[in-house]
């Protein structure tokens, strides 16, 4: 056994999904504890399993509690990664963090950039070398990083992000009790922000109203605290204008909260088609799309490489970023075929069962083994100029 797994990531009540990503993760795979990455504005009262608090921009915090753990006979460390979260000039705090480490480390890589910045890519190289394994959620991702970061195949682990255990439903008998009349609904959620592309399908819904007058655009979820806090509800008005101005705002709802992992999966059962309209192509991982999967849902996608990925070998549908025109074409081709419909959430539901999260748990605990049983090493500061050289050097 690798004993007490440390995860050191955002925690609930933090409203984003690696926080909500982190708590599935540790209930899947045993004894555990939270360090939590606490930034300005996040709520101070966290659940008993919290044992630490890094503040985010304090770079003490992180020496501090890494002695700790040093001390504490952790078994492994298990370090969630996205440049955002942590402190420093593009969060190179975590290499403070991990040198500072004398238990054994795994990290889970959430965002890799396809060009990034010489920092972007030092922090990234540094915390690989730093790391007995480092976990990726894609094969794209694995591929980018041997590709671009220089990183070799045999130091990356491929483990698919983790899902809800769904049943197989028919969205008609779920809808009366969400309150929604019948009719087909196209269903997005997570926080709301620029970036994720929803202004395509309100574009779409004219076209999509014309094949199906009784379909819904349901946008589900709380407008990201930052974006909250920097700019309040603005991005979400302009939509609600753009649906106003479209002649579809009776066909386009919002639901404006942040929803339970209970009442997200009553949503994602209700959906006839789920849509991720992302324009970003260098996404390389997307919980919104899996979870549909997870529910059986048709998904058409923008064609960002998780969803190239995931939705090959007729798992859903892929349409060009930022085309209202295709989506429409897409959504009312699926609204008039229910069997297409149904063999695409077939194949989707079939595929995520390797996904659910004791699977997921089972093979981070086989990962955590692994790493648990190296012996504990001295601390070091891992240098980012150093890195950044030996990075630029592996091209």
């Amino acid at each position: 056994m690798f004993g007490r797994t440390v995860f050191v990531a955002t925690y609930p009540p933090r409203r984003c999904g690696i926080a909500t990503f982190t708590r599935n993760l540790a209930d899947s795979t045993g004894d555990h504890e939270i360090a939590v990455l606490h930034a300005p504005g996040d709520p101070n009262v966290y659940p008993s399993e919290v044992r630490h608090r890094i503040r985010r921009d304090i770079v003490t915090d992180y020496l501090k509690v890494a002695r700790d753990l040093n001390r504490s006979g952790a078994g492994v460390v298990s370090v969630q990664h996205e440049y955002g979260i942590w402190g420093g000039d593009d969060g190179e705090f975590v290499l403070d963090f991990v040198g500072a480490l004398t238990r054994p480390v795994v990290t889970t890589l959430h965002t890799v950039p396809q060009n990034p910045s010489a920092r972007q890519r030092a922090i990234l190289v540094g915390l690989v070398d730093g790391s007995a394994a480092s976990v990726v959620m894609s094969q794209s991702a694995a591929r980018l990083l041997t590709r671009v970061y220089g990183i070799a195949p045999n130091r990356l682990d491929v483990v698919p992000h983790g899902v809800p255990d769904l049943p197989l439903v028919a969205p008609d008998t779920i809808k009366p009790g969400l309150g929604l009349a019948p009719g087909p609904v196209i269903l997005s959620f997570g926080l709301l922000g620029p970036g994720k592309g929803y202004e395509t399908v309100i574009e779409a819904m004219p076209s999509v109203i014309a094949a199906d007058p009784a379909a819904r655009y349901v946008v589900l979820g709380a407008t990201h605290p930052e974006l909250l806090r920097r700019e309040g509800e603005a991005y979400r008005t302009k939509l609600m204008r753009l649906a106003h101005a479209l002649g579809v705002s009776a066909n386009v709802l919002f639901v404006d909260r942040y929803v339970t992992r209970t009442e997200l999966g009553t949503w994602l059962k209700s959906a006839d088609i789920f849509v991720t309209p992302y324009p970003n192509r260098e996404q390389i991982v997307s919980g919104t799309l899996a979870y549909a999967m997870s529910a059986g849902k048709a998904v058409v996608s923008t064609p960002y490489p998780y969803a190239v990925e995931m939705l090959e070998a007729g798992r859903g549908r892929l349409v060009a970023a930022g085309s209202s025109k295709d989506f429409a074409e897409v959504l009312s081709e699926l609204l008039r075929d229910p069997d297409a419909r149904s063999q695409l959430g077939g194949r989707a539901y079939d595929f995520s069962r390797t996904m659910i999260w004791p699977e997921v748990g089972a093979r981070y605990a086989r990962i955590f083994s692994g790493a648990g049983v190296a012996e504990t090493r001295p601390a070091e500061r891992i240098e980012l100029t150093e890195r950044a050289e030996v990075g630029y050097g592996r091209s």
